[in-house]
């Protein structure tokens, strides 16, 4: 799904909910519950929802850019292919810049 029907799905009034069972440490609810309301938060569950989605807004947009990364690869490496670069060069040099991560 495209990060920009990601936001309009999120800006949505009244979005399903499913109830899920988690099991957390005592002591992490018990900080869950102290921390909500300074953080603005009604209750502890809400602050819950907020730091997942947070984290998957996150780990989204990282995927989505790397999706964007790997495109522009590909394309000039089928550029690259027909200006007569060796396919294998380019495979060897793409695995180079990757491993350099």
């Amino acid at each position: 799904m495209k990060m920009t029907d990601r936001i309009k799905r999120n800006m949505q009034p009244d979005k399903p909910m499913t109830l899920i069972s988690l099991r957390l440490p005592d002591h992490v609810i018990d900080d869950l519950k102290e921390v909500a309301p300074s953080l603005g938060f009604g209750g502890y569950q809400a602050l819950i929802r907020a730091y997942i989605s947070n984290g998957l807004r996150k780990h989204l947009a990282e995927r989505e850019a790397q999706r964007a990364k790997d495109s522009t690869v590909e394309e000039f490496s089928q550029r690259l292919i027909a200006h007569g670069v060796p396919e294998q060069a380019i495979q060897e040099a793409v695995a180079e810049m990757r491993a350099a991560r």
